[in-house]
């Protein structure tokens, strides 16, 4: 790992970290700490979800034009200054802004952080660089909000306002640590670095838009967000609680199991997935979920007995902190190594576009989820099962380095060529 490449890691981390402390505890802060209810609460997600999908449709632009660095620094402060500033404030219209502000930043910062991570791998090594990112981003929102949670006390206002003001200086050290950071200049990225116009005159959203494989990615992207992090702490939180009887304790248990399940596994799993077919992990992602989501019936059956119930709570969580850990070296290479040139970033920016949806969207959930719970778990366990079809069907639009780029590494030593290695699939733009 270069220099270049520790210091966006370090500086990920650190953001991670820092956001951690609030996360959990923004909810609490809106409605009970600043007396404003729960319409206000839920009003400040609904901003900070509105914040990303204003920002993000321009981003990739943004990135391919002018490069991935400056773009990380200016979403670093905008999100600062929304971090500092929801925490001194007191009305609903000033935390509403300050949301917009900080869902805008922490949202463009995701596809420039990838487009650096990019730019500074090569199809061999990006995979464990971008398991290495999630692990990170998981070990430092873990860590971040077990040490908020000894801060924050909801009758002193100031200990909120101390944890978004930590915050808000973490999202600071980011754009310093990022400020140092010199990309390499080297051949092997020329493919994914801006060339002129970055993405031309026939380029962008229509161009990327043209590109077959990459809309399946989109269409699976969205599902897989809707059906495991849109549902997190929303239908799946719902379900929990109300069909199955979890206490907040053992909610707030499960969402520690899944970020200990990515912490362990990560490494562990890279080493099984990164040789084989990425369509093919993620088709048994979906089968994983799908184990996932009957378990998760089971604990609402009322057969057992509480302890029962909430093992089988916990495990559900687990079990999508697997198929999160597969994901992560997976989805985001695989959009990489899908983008043309000069057009990384939209990439990056179209997908991140497409998580946001999903987030804003899962909690459609939460009626069926507390009021229809059988049926709400076997809309999941169906959406589970079209995950694996959708993923295979990917596949076939694939080239086979696209699909599996350790093949890269048998045509560097000399091996079989594999169809030319690229060429056999579907071209780059239809």
């Amino acid at each position: 790992m270069g220099a270049a490449m520790r210091r966006i890691q370090a500086g990920n981390a650190l953001t991670a970290f820092g956001i951690g402390f609030t996360v959990p505890f923004l909810y609490i802060y809106v409605a009970q700490v600043r007396g404003l209810g729960s319409m206000a609460a839920t009003s400040a997600f609904v901003a900070f979800a509105l914040g990303a999908l204003v920002a993000l449709p321009f981003t990739g632009r943004v990135i391919d034009r002018r490069g991935p660095v400056p773009v990380v620094m200016g979403a670093a402060v905008a999100a600062s200054a929304g971090a500092l500033a929801l925490g001194l404030s007191t009305g609903v219209v000033p935390i509403l802004l300050s949301a917009l502000a900080l869902g805008a930043g922490q949202a463009v910062m995701q596809p420039a952080l990838a487009t650096m991570i990019v730019w500074c791998s090569t199809p061999a090594t990006r995979t464990r660089a971008f398991a290495l990112q999630f692990f990170m981003q998981n070990l430092g929102l873990g860590i971040g909000g077990l040490v908020g949670g000894q801060i924050v006390d909801v009758n002193r206002p100031g200990s909120f306002t101390l944890l978004f003001g930590i915050e808000a200086v973490m999202f600071l050290v980011l754009a310093g640590v990022i400020a140092t950071v010199r990309m390499p200049q080297v051949a092997g990225l020329k493919e994914a670095m801006p060339q002129g116009d970055g993405a031309g005159a026939g380029g962008g959203w229509k161009r990327l838009l043209r590109h077959k494989a990459m809309v399946q990615l989109c269409v699976l992207g969205f599902v897989l967000f809707f059906a495991c992090y849109g549902q997190f702490e929303s239908g799946l939180a719902a379900f929990g609680t109300e069909a199955a009887g979890i206490s907040p304790s053992v909610l707030g248990f499960a969402l520690a199991a899944n970020t200990g399940a990515i912490v362990v596994a990560q490494f562990v799993v890279l080493r099984l997935v990164e040789k084989r077919r990425r369509s093919r992990v993620i088709a048994l992602v979906g089968l994983i979920w799908t184990v996932a989501w009957v378990i998760a019936g089971f604990s609402g059956l009322g057969h057992g007995s509480a302890v029962m119930a909430a093992g089988a709570f916990v495990t559900t969580y687990a079990l999508f902190g697997i198929g999160e850990a597969m994901l992560s070296p997976t989805l985001a290479p695989l959009v990489a190594d899908l983008a043309p040139e000069g057009s990384v970033g939209q990439y990056n920016s179209a997908f991140a576009l497409v998580k946001q949806m999903a987030l804003a969207l899962g909690p459609l959930g939460v009626p069926l989820g507390a009021g229809i719970p059988m049926l709400y778990i076997g809309i999941f366990v169906v959406v589970s099962l079209g995950i694996a079809w959708l993923a295979l069907r990917l596949g076939g639009r694939l080239t086979p380095l696209q699909d599996n780029p350790s093949l890269s590494r048998v045509v560097a030593q000399g091996g079989p060529a594999v169809g030319a290695a690229a060429g056999v699939a579907e071209p780059a733009h239809v």
